[in-house]
């Protein structure tokens, strides 16, 4: 279900079945129902502009107005730790004022973890730098278009004095602290959710330097 498209819900597996002759229904009945080997190839989502869901149905065929129920079944993909899971390491800088690196521990995070890495400061010629809010941001895009939508998740600061050349400021983000899901890329060719770490260095006259990845 994309909230920008409400008129339209995509389908990307349905199984009916039969359960009761045409007929009148005067009592309660139970009916016995199977469904066999149902493929599930994505993982529940619910996030601010796009919902992936599976949900059993029944309904009731009359001739006015059928009569509908439906409950939600949530389908969590079992996944393993990646083999080869590399760390991030990067410069950015402005040229005779500022150049600085970053590394982090790794590239790929569970939902718990505990991102870990260090900002190196090798050239420093701007006032003194400030705090460094380290902020998670998750993107959904959407196929098929240019649009995509953005939510800022809940800023962290790594408050430093000023900071000499040769110097370094250890990082340590706790991630349990975010509501976070698993990154998904083009499900069902319609939409996909990415996270990216920004992080912005301020001086002390609120001068912004920033890096995301």
């Amino acid at each position: 279900e994309l909230y920008y498209d409400r008129g339209n819900h995509h389908e990307f597996v349905s199984l009916v079945k039969d359960l009761a002759r045409p007929g009148e229904v005067t009592q309660s009945q139970a009916f016995d129902f199977e469904f066999t080997h149902v493929e599930k190839p994505y993982e529940s989502y619910t996030g601010q502009n796009v919902k992936l869901r599976y949900f059993l149905r029944a309904t009731i065929s009359r001739r006015l107005n059928d009569v509908v129920k439906e409950m939600d079944i949530v389908v969590h993909t079992l996944s393993t730790y990646p083999e080869l899971n590399s760390s991030i390491k990067m410069e950015v800088g402005i040229e005779d004022c500022l150049h600085i690196e970053f590394e982090y521990n790794k590239s790929k995070y569970h939902l718990k973890d505990v991102i870990v890495g260090k900002i190196y400061f090798l050239l420093v010629r701007i006032s003194p730098p400030l705090p460094w809010p380290a902020t998670p941001r998750s993107l959904a895009s959407r196929a098929g278009s240019s649009g995509q939508e953005l939510s800022i998740l809940p800023t962290g600061s790594i408050v430093s004095p000023a900071t000499q050349p040769r110097e370094s400021i250890p990082i340590r983000l706790f991630l349990a602290g975010y509501e976070l899901t698993p990154t998904m890329r083009d499900i069902n060719k319609k939409f996909s959710v990415r996270y990216y770490l920004n992080l912005v260095l301020i001086d002390d006259e609120e001068r912004r330097y920033f890096k995301q990845q």
